[in-house]
């Protein structure tokens, strides 16, 4: 069942924005896609932030093209869903730096005619967090039931939390991180060498060119290894051969694992912009949510809000560890939290292919913290 979109569009920034870089952008555009009704006291607005690839299309429906197509969390997003949009006003925005809508290195720079490429400034999940809440400002909503984010989504969660403490009511971290730790941060920075070593890339200035095809395809075959796990991929390839009933004795592809990732590798060109890329890896990067702190536990101490926090066992790329590092710290500063470990074959890619595990843990917890908001609200306000 498709999610109605009601306003599917794009917010101007006024006055510009600068970034926590200290450089500024003087327009910025934000693609966006809103699901559900806002109800009459605007306490039902769920933000969602999207994962590196995705986009501003959560839920199923007509997109901000008004072309119909699958949501990129439908099976968590939508009527009768875990964030039920018959109940939920979800709000979803393509983030700064993106290439679906909002303001991105693919934009046109004002000050001169072409795309910024590599000229558009680094961005920052606080920045993107930034960008949201004037977004929010400009519908008119200034607090929040829950910020909800899967993977890069969830360190946006985190950040609007922890920048924003009074504008959410609760947090809903899965599969993420406070911080990226050294083996992910490598395998980004290997997926970055292949795009920027790529002939093609042309110092970030393709686009009248084509993109670096090749580049972008390595670092998604790379990047798609990290969100499996050694389980799925036994389960799913094993050592199977495409064709042959034995070895060519060539460098080709042969095993079925070859052919998959060369498969994702150029179905991501299609839809991917090798620029954003760049600039999504390195914003994961340089998150830290205890940056400007002493520890983890004085970084989130002023937050107000209910926590879930949500891992997968088989996650190597944002594993179990890190979430309860997370948690410890969020119970030692005195929040509310709830945790679990969801067990799972699929690696990093199961916070998209766990739906029902998912909502045995997400559909009760926003429905107790809008309980507990109308509650406060009074008789009036049910």
């Amino acid at each position: 069942m498709a999610a109605k979109n009601d306003s599917p569009g794009s917010f101007s920034l006024p006055g510009g924005h600068t970034l926590l870089s200290g450089q500024r952008l003087e327009s910025i555009e934000v693609a966006f896609e809103t699901f559900g009704k806002l109800d009459a006291q605007g306490s039902n607005a769920v933000l969602i932030f999207h994962a590196l690839s995705g986009d501003s299309h959560v839920a199923n429906g007509p997109d901000v093209t008004g072309r119909p197509r699958d949501g990129w969390w439908a099976d968590l997003v939508g009527p009768g869903r875990a964030i039920d949009t018959t109940r939920y006003f979800v709000v979803c925005a393509n983030v700064i730096g993106g290439c679906s809508g909002t303001t991105g290195p693919g934009s046109i720079d004002p000050a001169t005619g072409a795309s910024y490429g590599t000229r558009f400034p680094l961005v920052t999940i606080e920045d993107m967090a930034d960008i949201q809440a004037a977004l929010l400002d400009s519908l008119g909503i200034a607090r929040l039931l829950a910020v909800v984010g899967g993977s890069m989504g969830g360190m946006q969660a985190l950040a609007f939390a922890q920048r924003f403490p009074d504008r959410c009511a609760s947090v809903l971290a899965i599969a993420t991180t406070w911080r990226l730790g050294a083996q992910a941060i490598a395998f980004n920075e290997v997926g970055r060498t292949a795009i920027l070593g790529d002939p093609a890339f042309l110092g970030g200035d393709y686009y009248g060119s084509g993109q670096p095809e090749s580049g972008l395809a390595i670092a998604r075959m790379i990047g798609h290894i990290t969100y499996l796990s050694d389980d799925s991929m036994r389960e799913k390839f094993g050592r199977r051969l495409r064709e042959r009933e034995g070895h060519a004795f060539e460098f080709v592809s042969e095993f079925e694992v070859e052919s998959y990732l060369a498969y994702q590798g150029r179905k991501f060109v299609e839809r991917f912009d090798a620029n954003t890329y760049l600039y999504m890896t390195k914003a994961m990067d340089y998150f830290d949510l205890s940056a400007g702190f002493p520890d983890l536990v004085d970084a989130v101490r002023g937050i107000d809000a209910r926590f879930l926090v949500l891992s997968f066992s088989s996650d190597w790329l944002f594993p179990t560890y890190q979430a309860r590092e997370l948690v410890d710290a969020l119970q030692a500063a005195g929040s509310e939290v709830s945790f679990a470990e969801i067990e799972s074959p699929y690696g990093h890619d199961a916070f998209l292919l766990e739906p029902a595990e998912q909502t045995r843990f997400i559909a009760p917890f926003l429905a107790s913290v809008y309980a507990d908001g109308r509650d406060t609200r009074g008789d009036d306000a049910r």
